[in-house]
């Protein structure tokens, strides 16, 4: 199959014209014989591309002491604890935060109150923090994140998943797609059958088919 990913995303970026911005590839999914009205069988998977997004993935860290000292040296913002009521009464600046940022980590004594006072903000982002053990270095998930991407399907059997952008070598965005196919192939039920159509394109150039069999 990588043949055909490969000759598919060439096809797409050669299809796609110049722009005054970095285009996005995205791999667009469309699932057959899946009941997604049943929550269980709906999609929603976290990929780390082995290639990279590409692009600048930004993540946020809620944390204090060692943890915030370290977190400064990979993260793109460190919240410390007592920030986070005041985020909790600053509806909009803490809506600001959400949207800008891609992932969010926290020491896990800080999930609860995080939990109680912005999880009606960060939950229906996906946007809930991950933990970080106790002691643990957050740098480590911190670089793991800024290669990842989310897979959600919610309750539509078509969907999109980035793979890369339009200044990454076809081979790299392929690798990425091959990821993303065999997380998706180890989620269905019936793996690739459960797959109907997979097309490749960039933000705004036209959709080319990958030949799955």
């Amino acid at each position: 199959m990588r043949d055909s990913i490969i000759k598919a995303v060439q096809e797409a970026m050669e299809k796609s014209k110049e722009r005054k911005f970095r285009e996005s590839v995205d791999l667009a999914i469309n699932l057959k014989d899946v009941d997604l009205s049943i929550p269980k069988n709906r999609i929603n998977e976290e990929v780390i591309l082995p290639k990279g997004r590409g692009k600048e993935i930004k993540v946020a860290v809620f944390g204090s002491g060692e943890t915030a000292l370290k977190a400064k040296e990979c993260a793109d913002l460190v919240i410390p604890p007592e920030e986070i009521d005041k985020l909790a009464e600053n509806k909009r600046h803490a809506r600001k935060i959400a949207n800008e940022y891609d992932f969010f980590v926290a020491e896990a004594p800080l999930m609860g109150n995080i939990g109680k006072v912005l999880g009606v903000i960060l939950g229906p982002r996906g946007k809930m923090p991950k933990p970080i053990p106790p002691g643990g270095d957050p740098c480590p998930m911190v670089r793991n994140l800024k290669k990842t991407v989310r897979m959600r399907s919610r309750d539509k059997r078509t969907f999109h998943v980035a793979v890369g952008t339009k200044d990454m070598a076809p081979e790299e965005i392929a690798t990425n797609v091959e990821e993303v196919i065999k997380r998706l192939e180890h989620k269905l039920e019936r793996g690739l059958q459960n797959i109907d159509t997979l097309y490749i394109k960039t933000t705004m150039g036209p959709a080319v088919k990958i030949k799955l069999r």
